[in-house]
């Protein structure tokens, strides 16, 4: 089996993947199992292989015999570094990490194509492999990434915003009367109290920008597909007029390409 690690600044996610199983839709077809986790930067290889151990066998899958693979994306180099020590010291084959140098398949036309983060390649190149392109990704997470794949398979580039969680973290940092709230959609646009006012700043205001952005790609580019993909994808996706479909573990499906790419 497979094991695919997302390394994101907030949360970690892992994929379980049996390359023999045609189960689940999407970029989930094949995903036996998978978790989400903090990321934790002091985080040593050895702790991150007990805990490895642990959720696999949740899954009932033996880390030490029934592991063919690991495929890592990170935008975290103290927690890419842990990890890499894990796979090399506890099993018998290195991991596929996306960095410079590995064949992802996708030509990247970034001025600079070390710029461009490894998640965000992995969602393109996962992106393309489900719906072709032109394509746009929109990633909910610590920042709200977009990114844009041509029609022929090339990572044209896109647009970094701050994310929802972090803006919110700001604001209420800031704003000494303002205090957390739910992230759900409230019953109206127009808020009846402060809570409802923040979130539908939230839901509606972020869903605005996404299909502001979106439009202006398709100025560009024509007939797009849009994807959604991030922790927050469920809670925006719904209210905005852009976004096409949504795909949890876009990240991870893209690993698996790459991982198999590399073999």
């Amino acid at each position: 089996m497979l094991l695919t690690i997302d390394v994101g600044n907030t949360q970690t996610v892992l994929g379980l993947y049996d390359p023999s199983a045609d189960n689940g839709e999407g970029a989930g077809v094949g995903l036996v199992d998978h978790w989400r986790l903090s990321t934790v930067h002091e985080r040593t290889g050895d702790e991150y292989s007990v805990l490895v151990r642990s959720l696999l066998d949740t899954a009932g899958v033996d880390f030490d015999v029934d592991l063919t693979g690991a495929a890592i994306c990170s935008g975290v180099p103290r927690v890419l570094a842990s990890l890499r020590q894990m796979v090399i010291r506890y099993l018998t084959f290195e991991p596929i990490v996306i960095e410079p140098g590995i064949k992802t398949g996708m030509p990247i036309l970034y001025d600079n194509p070390k710029e461009v983060g490894a998640d965000r390649i992995a969602n393109a190149v996962g992106a393309y492999d489900l719906y072709g392109g032109p394509t746009v990704v929109v990633d909910f997470g610590t920042g709200n990434n977009f990114d844009v794949i041509s029609e022929n398979g090339e990572f044209l580039g896109g647009a970094i915003a701050p994310g929802i969680e972090i803006s919110l973290d700001a604001l209420f940092g800031r704003a000494a009367a303002l205090r957390a709230v739910e992230l759900v959609e409230p019953r109206s646009v127009i808020g009846k109290s402060t809570v409802e006012s923040i979130q539908s700043g939230t839901v509606y205001g972020f869903a605005a920008m996404i299909d502001g952005m979106v439009d202006r790609f398709a100025a560009d580019l024509g007939e797009i597909n849009v994807v959604a993909t991030g922790g927050l994808a469920h809670l925006i996706s719904p209210v905005s007029s852009t976004i096409e479909h949504v795909e949890p573990f876009l990240t991870l499906h893209g690993l698996r390409i790459v991982h198999d790419r590399n073999r």
